[in-house]
């Protein structure tokens, strides 16, 4: 299969320009008639919380970012529609000839990110750098929530393959597609969409539903049946009268006469509902006593990561798990409030930075154009802290870093004999795509490699350790005067 997935999607035959807030072409329209329509802005793209109140988000959906910038364009009838609302034919004429001219930096997909840390920059024309907003936070906001909450079922389940299996109660086509994909980057073993199979090179995994096993006159006809027809790996769903006295013994049977003849082992039984925990200690027992110590159990039934740790503590004999519902929409905690803020204009070529201020203290953002530095410990390999600085500081890595908390500035910690790097890679330059596209299961290595940098108290489920994003003095300064400088005026 091709790894060149770019315009699967978002192609002329699903043109989601449009897909936009209706105040991004309002303001669009007042910028190109006060005289902004050139000026140069800066936006952060990043988030206030972490859902289920985590330790960390995984940041994903960068590809089908990448896929929606690529592919920005207005359609006659877009405009024809928006002269119906009273556009001026002059903006419309700019709209027609638009090209996306932005540069865009962004953090890898797979890296844990953390809070007011921008996962996304952009610079470009304010008009096109403001548009974007809505389908770049939408594209983040969806896959980085599922890719986390995929990280977590996986981290519960301990070693033990998580299957993707919520298409069916997901939020619409594009919520299912994007959120298998996102499951795999944050761990899960495969997917039961058979289109992201497909079309990303997930492993399509499934076996029969209970409808099988109601077509035949009896439960065995119907194991034996699927036996035949899959010696090779047969799994099959125990529980659509009674998982102990029929379901577990017809399995054995099948297992007996279908695929241990032709030169197979039986790969697994599934148990989709019940007392699982009991269930799974009791056809343990009979699959071993049959022969069969090599044959799976595989659990599903709206499962998610407490579930799972309890059934798991509770000694479940569970080797994998099937996760839908809950995984394919972050049940527990269903939105990421990912934003997009102003930080910075440029005037003859100056970087003037902005900020947004609030009696709410969390939404006061970081002015000016920064950087996003990880400082590891050489020692370790453990990531210790963020740091935002503003694009022409360097951390130097042969002199000690002092660390403290922006908003509790007594707070500090020294670093030595530590390594940093910059997070923010290159994505478009000048609107023309520098992104190199890598293959699905790279990704969710890197995803893996990634979370494994953090201690331990940062990814427990249970009050994690927070993972400071601390500011560097000058952008720490910065804030502080431009604050003063605001309140001095009103």
């Amino acid at each position: 299969m091709s790894n060149d997935l770019e315009s699967n999607y978002f192609d002329k035959d699903l043109n989601i320009t449009m897909l936009t807030d209706f105040y991004e072409l309002t303001m669009g329209g007042g910028y190109f008639h006060n005289g902004l329509k050139d000026t140069i802005g800066h936006f952060d793209l990043f988030y206030r919380h972490i859902p289920d109140n985590g330790g960390y988000v995984i940041a994903a959906g960068l590809e089908q970012m990448v896929d929606y910038l690529n592919n920005l364009h207005f359609t006659e009838e877009d405009l024809a529609y928006l002269k119906t609302r009273g556009f001026a034919d002059d903006f419309l004429d700019y709209l027609r000839n638009f090209e996306f001219a932005c540069d865009v930096w962004a953090i890898p997909e797979g890296t844990p990110v953390f809070p007011n840390e921008p996962v996304v920059h952009v610079r470009g024309p304010v008009i096109q750098a403001q548009f974007i907003e809505t389908a770049m936070l939408m594209l983040f906001n969806h896959q980085s929530l599922i890719a986390t909450k995929a990280n977590r079922i996986v981290r519960a389940a301990d070693g033990r393959a998580v299957m993707e299996f919520g298409s069916r109660r997901s939020h619409g086509a594009m919520a299912a597609i994007h959120g298998a994909r996102a499951a795999y980057i944050g761990g899960a073993v495969g997917t039961a969409c058979a289109l992201d199979g497909r079309d990303y090179g997930i492993p399509a995994l499934g076996t029969m539903a209970h409808s099988w096993v109601q077509m035949f006159d009896t439960e065995l006809d119907a194991f034996l049946a699927y036996a035949r027809e899959y010696p090779q790996n047969c799994t099959l769903l125990v529980d659509t009268f009674n998982v102990l006295k029929s379901g577990v013994p017809n399995a054995i049977e099948a297992f007996n006469r279908e695929v241990v003849p032709r030169g197979f082992r039986p790969a697994g039984i599934r148990i989709d509902s019940g007392d699982i925990t009991y269930l799974s200690k009791k056809a343990r027992k009979m699959l071993d006593d049959a022969g069969f110590p090599d044959c799976g159990i595989v659990a599903s039934n709206s499962l998610d990561e407490y579930l799972i740790s309890d059934m798991l503590e509770q000694g479940a004999e569970i080797t994998s798990f099937g996760v839908g519902e809950r995984m394919i929409t972050a049940k527990s905690s269903p939105v990421l409030d990912g934003v997009y803020k102003l930080c910075a204009i440029e005037e003859d070529g100056k970087i003037i930075p902005k900020i947004k201020i609030s009696e709410n203290v969390t939404k006061i953002t970081t002015p000016g154009v920064k950087e996003v530095w990880r400082l590891y410990d050489k020692e370790t390999g453990k990531a210790e802290a963020d740091v935002l600085t503003l694009t022409d500081e360097v951390i130097d890595e042969s002199k000690p870093y002092l660390l403290f908390d922006p908003d509790y500035t007594w707070k500090q910690k020294t670093l030595e004999n530590f390594t940093a790097r910059k997070l923010l890679e290159p994505v478009f330059v000048g609107g023309k795509c520098v992104f190199q596209r890598k293959p699905i299961d790279e990704i969710q290595k890197y995803c893996k490699e990634q979370v494994d940098t953090l201690w331990e108290e940062v990814t427990r489920f249970e009050h994690p350790h927070n993972y400071y994003v601390d500011l560097s003095q000058e952008l720490w300064d910065e804030k502080y005067r431009l604050l003063k400088e605001h309140s001095s005026k009103v």
